[in-house]
């Protein structure tokens, strides 16, 4: 699955969402930093997350060095564009945006590969729909951490997917989860919903953290 592009009013040329940068490096698989419009910008990467590589308090995760790898190699050097959804910055003050290389979606690029997995915050909700379902088939497929990582819950020895939750993969109880507990948001969920992330029972768990 791809997503296309925005056709031109003129039905021309073919356009890409966003606007102009040029990656000037990364930090890890889903961090990185442009020139945009003159400044430097620290971009997070919207609706996905990467195994954790930089962060002192915690040590490297499963499948996170070929993680950076990867976005190093495929966004290093390279002009893409930049979409922004409706909060233009997280707590951390960095600039969250969709980062679009050659007509394709970067973001559903890493979570198609098994190199993320999906992690959406409303109202930044845009792709959930497109980021799921490239997570699903990864999963199913064992791409990179599912079948790598055991934590992942896939072919790598990890617990099984509980089916209330097609869209991502949070093993049944025990022990019990709390939103706080997974770092997925805004996914689907259906009867029994042994883990009751959907508080008002409209087919979304965790759509608020």
């Amino acid at each position: 699955m791809s997503i296309s592009v925005t056709p031109s009013p003129a039905g021309g040329d073919v356009r890409t969402p966003g606007e102009p940068a040029v990656v000037t490096r990364t930090v890890d698989g889903d961090t990185i930093h442009v020139t945009f419009r003159g400044h430097d910008l620290d971009v997070r990467l919207i609706g996905i997350d990467t195994p954790e590589t930089v962060d002192p308090s915690q040590p490297v995760q499963c499948y996170g060095e070929q993680a950076s790898r990867f976005t190093q190699r495929s966004l290093t050097g390279q002009t893409v564009r930049l979409e922004f959804d409706v909060e233009r910055h997280d707590r951390y003050g960095r600039t969250l945006a969709y980062v679009w290389l050659r007509g394709q979606l970067f973001n559903r690029r890493l979570v198609a590969g098994g190199f993320a997995v999906v992690d959406t915050f409303p109202p930044n909700v845009r792709y959930v729909d497109v980021f799921t379902a490239a997570q699903r088939v990864a999963r199913e497929h064992d791409r990179g951490l599912w079948g790598a990582c055991p934590d992942a819950g896939g072919g790598g020895g990890g617990h099984r997917c509980d089916p209330a939750y097609p869209g991502v993969c949070i093993p049944s109880p025990p022990p019990d989860l709390d939103c706080a507990d997974i770092t997925f948001r805004h996914f689907r969920v259906l009867p029994p919903d042994p883990h009751n992330f959907d508080g008002d029972h409209n087919g979304i768990g965790c759509e608020t953290t």
